[in-house]
Formats: structure tokens, sequence, C-alpha cells
């Protein structure tokens, strides 16, 4: 059976969720992954009211949509960064600014995803974890393993708490793998699931764009993860280099002409999704398929109906037989 295609609502919260899945709905998708933020997913109303989340389901199913995860990135994010008044948007309007208050809410926030997730009767929440030693990561001036070694024991020493929820929820938290969390390509991923005792609530939203660019192979990480592979992002990127600039990004923001790389509207860049799903096959992901739309260089609604015929174009079901298995005897 075909794995569903949802639509990642992060990038569109502008939008009311009802005016959203109308969109998604006649877009052809089969559901949504709720956005934290905006009108769409209230953590700590649902985490207290199955009415609520009843609400929800209810808005989606009138579209013919579905939820099989919520997404919190602006609150894990703030549970390991160091604060500043970059994270100040991330928190309501009343505590920006308190970085104190700011990091409870955050903690409060990612454990009340968990609540909210038994509640709406889903098993992934995925997110960010923040990182607080992301500033570390070229060696000069020179960084001490020890540094290193305490971003990861500060991980366990503030995630342990939150994880202990999700297991209490029977819920499973996705991180993201992605340039400024704790865990941005597989070595580091693999030193995060040793600092938490690699305990079986925290694994990964699979998401090529953010290995593609690095030069990590999208394939490769589900292969060296074929157990903690528990959401699945598709999205694209294209490296576009010309021997001006670097695979930094210059100081340059999202969709400026002279970056090295970029995002990229799903089967507009350089990720081989062809592996990919033939990776998440000998896993046997049988999850959402999740389109987080993301190309500056493309219209919106364009581009995310394209996204969801051209992530069933290449989404296809293992063999369940040998195909020279009529010559055996």
């Amino acid at each position: 059976m075909a794995r569903p295609v949802t639509l990642f609502t992060g990038q569109w919260a502008d939008l009311s969720l009802r005016e959203l899945a109308e969109m998604a709905g006649n877009w052809g998708y089969d559901g949504l992954e709720l956005a934290c933020w905006g009108d769409h997913f209230d953590p700590a109303e649902a985490a207290e009211s199955t009415d609520y989340c009843n609400e929800r389901k209810a808005l989606l199913e009138e579209f013919g949509l579905e939820c099989w995860a919520i997404s919190h990135h602006l609150a894990g994010q703030l549970v390991l960064d160091n604060l500043d008044a970059r994270h100040n948007g991330f928190v309501p309007e009343a505590i920006a600014g308190d970085h104190g208050k700011m990091r409870q809410w955050a903690v409060e926030s990612m454990k009340n995803c968990a609540r909210a997730a038994r509640n709406m009767g889903i098993e992934v929440v995925c997110g960010f974890t923040g990182s607080s030693i992301w500033h570390l990561i070229y060696s000069f001036p020179p960084v001490a393993p020890a540094m290193i070694g305490d971003g990861f024991r500060l991980l366990a020493e503030r995630w342990n708490p939150i994880l202990d929820v999700y297991a209490e929820c029977g819920v499973r938290f996705a991180l993201e793998v992605h340039p400024t969390e704790i865990a941005f390509d597989i070595v580091s991923a693999e030193r995060t699931l040793e600092a938490l005792d690699r305990r079986p609530e925290f694994g990964f939203n699979f998401d090529p764009s953010h290995l593609q660019w690095q030069g990590v192979d999208p394939a490769v990480f589900i292969k060296t993860f074929p157990d903690r592979i528990y959401h699945v992002h598709m999205k694209d990127c294209a490296v576009t280099l010309n021997g001006r600039e670097g695979i930094l990004s210059s100081y340059l923001n999202f969709g400026a002409a002279d970056r090295g790389w970029d995002f990229r509207s799903p089967g507009r860049g350089d990720v081989d999704f062809e592996e990919v799903i033939r990776a998440l096959n000998r896993i046997g992901y049988q999850g959402p398929l999740s389109v987080e739309w993301e190309d500056s260089g493309m219209d919106r609604e364009h581009g995310a109906a394209e996204a969801c015929d051209f992530v069933r174009s290449v989404d296809f079901p293992p063999s369940e037989i040998a195909f020279d298995a009529a010559f055996d005897e």
C-alpha cells in the first residue's frame, strides 16, 4: 500500500488551518503534519482537552485529511540553544527576552507535545533539540574535546526528563537532523543516540535536504539508522557553487542569488529520491512522506500542488518476491 503523502504546515502559518486544509485536500494530500504555531495546533490545549483534539481531527476530516504527526521545532530549539534576541519570536510575547522563562516554556511545551500526541491518537512528534555547541563547529579558536562533551551531557540533562514524558505517553520524538541542532550529520547523530543511551523514545525525522548540501548521502543515513527513522520529510536542495562563494552560504539568506546552495521544490534539486525510497523500503518504513515545502524561487501554491504529485510518482512499494523466483526449483 502506498505511503500517505502529507504537507507540513509550518511554512503556512499565515493561513488558518481551515484555509490550508481546504487547499491541501484540493491538491490531493492525504493529511497534514500540524505545526504548533499559528492557529494550526496548540499543544498546551491539546494536552488538556480531548475535545480540542477531536475538533482538530474533525476539521481535517471535512477535507479528507488525517494527521500522523505534530511538530514543534520552535520550542525544541529553545531547550538547548544559547538564547538571544533571535529566539524572542518563538515564544509568547509576555515572556520574550526573559531567557529563564523562555527555556521553562520550551521544556513544558515539548512535554505537552507528547501528551497532545497521545490525545490525538498519534505516535510521533517532530522537532528540533537546539544545540549549545553549534557555535563551536569550526575548531578555531581551538575547541577542547571537553567542551563538545559538555554539550552532549547537557543534551542528556535537559532532554531525558522530556523524553520520560514521551515514554509515559507511548509517543516517540523525531529530531530533524539539521545544522544548528545537536545532530546534523551521521557522525553527530550517532553521538546523540549514545548520549541518550539509545533510548527508544528518541529517533529521527529524516529530511534529505539538510544532508545533501553537506555532502552526506541521504540513503546512507537511512541505512545507518534503520530502526530510528520515525518520520520522513520530502524536501529538496540544490548546490549551485560557481567558484565565487562557499558552501557556508556567505552570510546570505535563503533565496539570495549568490548563495552556494538553496532549498528547492521536491524533484527540482539534487536529492536522489529514488534511492531514498529504495532505502525506506529496505528498512520497512510505512509512515507518511511529508512535504516540507520551501523554494524561494517558486510560487508556493504551485509548488505544494506539484510536490504532492511528485511524491506520489516517486513512491513505490517493495517487491514481495524475487524477480527470478520463477526459475527456482
